[in-house]
Parts: C-alpha cells; structure tokens; sequence
C-alpha cells in the first residue's frame, strides 16, 4: 500500500516515517456509483482521496434549485481538503459518478502528517492554489473524460462518428481513445489508465440488452446519445432497469445528426423528454464546423459569447461580430439580455454579418420599432411592431434548433428573479427579454411569471453562461457608462408639443427615463470579472434610444473589438517569452485577466 500511497501528489516527497503513519492510518473504502461521499455543509471529518474511479462535486444555485455540476475529482485528487483547512462546512455535496475507491485521512492523522513532513502541506498549498485559479474559469478537473457515445440506430456508424470526433480533438492537440465491446471484460483498472493515459475516452455501443451497453453507461463520465432526426424517439429511449449515475445526475445529452435535406420528424423536445437530457446538439454534417464545435466542447475550448442589453446602444454588437469573425474566432454558445439577446440570436441563426445588419438596420432604424404609442396604462406602446418584427425575422425557430447553441435572460417580476430562456420559441423569449417595464407591456407566462426585460436584474448574463458553458468567455458590455443627459428633462413639452416638433419616428424623452430607472438598481460590474476578454465600446454620443445612430456604434463595437484583441495578443506574447501564467486552452491572442 505504501507505494499506492507515494503515488499520490500530496504525499510526494514524504518521509518514510510520514508514509508508515499514513499507511497505518489511512482508510479505504469503496464507494458504489451514485453514492454521496459527503453533503454540502456537512462538518469536515477528514481529508480524501480517489484512488481509482471517479467522483463529481454538485452545489445548489438556490434553495429550488437543481443543483449544478461543479467538476469531476480523479484519481491522486484531493476532496474535502478546502473545508478541513477552514474549518467550515463542505461547500458543495460529492456523489461517486462511477464505483469509485476513496481513501481517508481523519482530521488528527492529517495533523499528525503535517507536523512531521510540513513539505505535505507545501503540496497540497500547491494543489489549492492552482484549483483556486483554474476555478475562477474552469478546471481541467472539471471536465468529463470519458464519454458514452450511445446509438439510437443501427445505421449510424459510431466509430465513423467517434473517428470524426477524435480528429477534431486531434486537431486541438488532443489524445482520444475509442473503445468499443472488444473492452467488454476490462477490469475497472484498465479503464483507469485509459483515463489517464489520454485527453478523452470514447465508449461506443448502440442501445442493446448487452453487458457491454451497461458497462458504458456505468462508466462514462457523460452520455452522448447519437440520434437521426429524422426518426421519432421510443419512450423511454434508455431502459428504465439500467441504472447509471449519469442518469440520476442529468449528465445525459442528445446530439441530433442531420443527413442534408432530411426532414425531422420528432422535435428537439420530444427527443429531450425522451431521456431527459440536459443539452441538444446538432451535427449536420461530418468533419465539418458541428464536429469542430463538438470537439472544442468536449475538451473545454468552446468559446461563449455574452451581449449585454442597452437599447440603440447594442449596435455596438454586430462591429464586434465582424471583428470576431475576421479574426476567425469560434463561437460555440452565444447568450444575452435584451437588444443584446436579439443580436446574439441573429449569430445563432446562422446568419452572416450581412444580413445580421441588413436585418437589424431594417428592424430598428429606418422605422422607430417603438411608435405604436398609446396613452399607458402599463406600457407606452402596444408592442406590436416589436412583435411584428420578431416574427418576420425568426418565424417559429425553436431556440434549440438553432444551429448554435442560445440563450438569453428575462426578468420575473412574480419571483423577483432572472428567468433564463433556453428552450422554447425564440422570438416569444426575445419579446421578454427586451420588454422594458413601462415601455413594452410584459409577458405573461403561465399563473406565475410576469416577464420584463432581464436588464431589470441582470443586464450582462455573464453569471449565467459560466453556469452551463466551461471554456472562455468573450463578454461585450455596451451599458457600462451612462448617457443619460440632465438638460433632456429641464423644459420638456406636452405630449401633443412633442409629437408636433419630432412625429412618431424617435422615442420620447419618457422611453429613455424609464430605460435608465428599470436598470438604476443593477450593479455596474456585475459579470465582468467573468470574462476572459471583456469589450466595452466607446459610445459618448450614443443614448439607449437613439435607434438611428447604427453606423457610429457598429463603428464603436468593431474599433473596440479590434483593439481589445490585439491587446490580448501582445499581452499573450509577453506571457509567452517571459514563462509567465496564460491559459493552456485559451484561442491564440487572449490571455484570462489582461487589461
């Protein structure tokens, strides 16, 4: 065992005398598949170990909430050493993801270790510090190794898919591993240092009654279902009997392969309640942009894109998009509030910065979007050309068609929370989104939420997409100064005065008054901190409801763009001669926490 023992980092370079305390001290015990090692706020009771298999760590973003992957814990990891230091509550609840072998130091054995080899405690500093910094983005500890690539058909062709997939992750730098039912009687060792040897583990079978089927589920850190959509999934489409920690955690994903033309004949939401996944892909081709997309998802690369609401000032968006795209950076997963989710919904549609422009230009300027006034009673205007126009451009789109991942935030006035739209149609949750209390009505949806524009709690989502996206974070903040000029309310006129001197194609001052009150009370900082590159265009002359000023603030967000890029490629530069920290996994020119 004392040699088991010096394999693990913390106790590198221990004593001799050191390793026959921990030898003699140490428990193991094993720990089936779904069990909880520990419940978040419970008392510390020693220090932990995974020995072989895998554990994942859960914390509950409220009290209704379901709770939230935190990261995966492997083999030679540390667990519990963060409260057992601090003397607190364990901070999130950990579950085995797979039978797993977990050894224990108690508290007093710990100590005892300490004071004998105080290099031990200089390791697990060490391992602290870098989990502490990683964790501020994301840990390599967090992401899923092995996955189960499951087929719903026998005419899809798992390792061709697996094959695709791989040479992506290649392309990344990445070593994959496919392993199919010739591993069927493997010990849990041999899977071990699979994991180990390689970047990613690829476990292929169709859905069977056979041994190999339940192995791969009982394995697999996460589950892809491979499915043709041009079929109609069974239900349930995974046996009710195979039980599988994946399952009960939600670490379950559909991924929909499109054959060109071919028509769907289920909904993406048929297919989601079919095994309760927790995200829909779509895969249209083969060695193609969905296979990249998938590839740098898999390995934490995929770049998000967070567009924060503020109004005519959100122009600034689409410069940024034509500098990113000249720039030839991805974007795998694009989320915002308000005008902001608008422009990131034009990007998930698939659209070119041509049309993007064409569509907006033709929405927002050459007629004033909100002049469908009335005399309020909960709204300046009946929202109809909004509606009107939402429905022009994105028909019926269900927001997990699109063909890149999406979402955006609303407010509910009910809870008093964010509501955060990622299923359903997409103009319906884009008609939330930008509806600004006084200015557009609000929604109604259902007997408990009244819907408003998510500026309201959270104008840059950046918070929410760290919840479900691991890998950097372009964040583009347009509503971080204020323009709101005191001279526009000195000697404002009547109703009837204004619309005789100004008509019905600009807002009146009313519009941006109610703007600026229905977000006063959100922080201005809120979500930077969590973006790796974070764009924030100047725009001195440009008011939340200047809709006719398109050209200098597409102006503004391309300039800003171009520059905070070219920032982080000198920065990088200098990370890189001087051996100075830069995130491995970063795309090139973008370093996390450059100025």
């Amino acid at each position: 065992m004392a040699r088991g023992l010096k394999d693990i980092p913390f106790l590198h370079d221990a004593s001799p005398e050191a390793l026959a305390v921990a030898e003699a001290e140490a428990e193991w015990f094993s720990l089936p598949g779904g069990w909880p090692l520990f419940q978040a706020g419970e008392a510390p009771d020693g220090l932990y170990f995974v020995l072989s298999g895998s554990l994942a760590a859960f914390r509950a973003a409220s009290e209704t909430s379901e709770p939230k992957l935190v990261g995966y814990i492997r083999a030679g990891e540390p667990v519990g050493e963060m409260a057992l230091i601090a003397g607190d509550g364990h901070s999130a609840s950990v579950y085995a993801i797979r039978d797993t072998e977990v050894l224990r130091f108690r508290r007093d054995t710990f100590e005892r270790l300490i004071d004998m080899h105080p290099q031990l405690m200089r390791n697990l500093a060490r391992l602290m510090l870098r989990r502490s910094r990683e964790g501020n983005r994301k840990s390599a500890r967090a992401e899923p190794k092995v996955y189960a690539l499951i087929s719903t058909s026998p005419t899809i062709d798992l390792r061709l898919r697996a094959r695709a997939l791989g040479e992506a992750l290649g392309r990344l730098g990445k070593n994959v591993c496919v392993i199919g039912e010739e591993a069927d009687d493997m010990l849990s060792e041999w899977f071990d240092d699979l994991e180990q040897d390689h970047d990613a583990v690829f476990l292929i079978s169709p859905i069977a009654d056979t041994t190999w089927f339940r192995t791969c589920l009982r394995q697999a850190d996460r589950v892809w279902i491979l499915a043709r959509s041009d079929a109609v999934p069974s239900i349930p489409l995974l046996p009710e009997e195979e039980f599988s920690p994946t399952r009960q955690f939600q670490l379950v994903d559909i991924v929909l392969l499109h054959h060109g033309s071919d028509r769907q004949e289920a909904s993406t939401e048929q297919w989601r309640r079919a095994c309760g996944a927790a995200r829909i892909f779509h895969w249209r081709g083969l060695d193609d942009a969905d296979a990249e997309r998938l590839a740098r998802i898999i390995s934490g690369q995929a770049m998000g894109l967070v567009l924060s609401g503020g109004g005519a000032r959100a122009y600034a968006h689409l410069g940024v998009l034509r500098a990113l795209r000249e720039a030839k950076m991805p974007i795998d997963i694009v989320g915002g509030t308000s005008m902001g989710a608008v422009v990131a919904a034009c990007y998930a549609m698939g659209w070119d910065d041509n049309d993007i422009e064409a569509r907006i230009r033709k929405a927002f300027v050459e007629s004033n979007p909100l002049g469908d006034y009335v005399l309020p009673v909960v709204a300046l205007s009946r929202g109809r050309r909004v509606e009107q126009r939402l429905a022009a451009n994105f028909g019926d789109t269900l927001i997990e068609d699109l063909r890149v991942p999406f979402f955006c935030v609303s407010t509910n006035l009910v809870s008093a929370s964010a509501m955060v739209h990622r299923g359903g149609k997409l103009r319906e949750a884009l008609r939330a989104s930008i509806s600004l209390p006084g200015i557009l009505p609000p929604v109604v949806d259902g007997a408990h939420a009244l819907l408003v524009d998510g500026a309201v709690v959270m104008n840059f989502p950046v918070d929410v997409m760290k919840e479900f996206h691991r890998g950097p974070i372009v964040g583009v903040d347009v509503a971080r100064k204020s323009t709101i000029d005191p001279q526009d309310y000195a000697d404002t006129p009547d109703f009837i005065t204004w619309v005789t001197r100004k008509g019905f194609q600009s807002a009146p001052p009313i519009a941006s008054l109610l703007m600026h009150t229905a977000t006063l009370s959100v922080d201005p900082w809120m979500g930077r901190d969590g973006a790796d590159v974070l764009i924030t265009p100047e725009m001195p002359d440009v008011d939340l409801r200047d809709w006719k000023k398109f050209d200098s603030a597409v102006a503004a967000g391309y300039e800003a763009a171009v520059a905070a890029l070219q920032r982080r490629s000198e920065v990088a530069a200098v990370a890189a001669a001087s051996g100075a920290y830069a995130e491995p996994d970063m795309p090139a020119g973008i370093v996390r926490g450059a100025a």
